[in-house]
């Protein structure tokens, strides 16, 4: 299967997303907020770079239960610019 290149758009979305999931983890480990979730700290990893930007429904969940956040606050830092207009490339 060959999944389709990523626009701007939804790479910056996943850089935003990842710099939610730092500053929410703090001074915890990757490896402490990874084992709460239930996924590898591997996985965490390329969440928070960037690299998985576009992480499952529910690793999603249950990195937002880990870290305390709300699925509304996550969504809303994912959301489309106020303006509506997705980054073209």
């Amino acid at each position: 299967m060959v999944r389709t290149p990523l626009t701007p758009w939804e790479r910056e979305r996943g850089e935003r997303f990842g710099a939610l999931l730092r500053e929410a983890r703090g001074e915890r480990s990757m490896v402490e907020v990874a084992a709460v979730a239930g996924v590898s700290a591997e996985t965490l990893r390329k969440i928070e770079t960037g690299r998985a930007p576009t992480p499952s429904f529910f690793t999603i969940a249950a990195l937002a239960y880990a870290l305390d956040l709300s699925l509304d606050e996550l969504a809303a830092a994912c959301a489309l610019p106020e303006d509506g207009e997705a980054i073209s490339a």
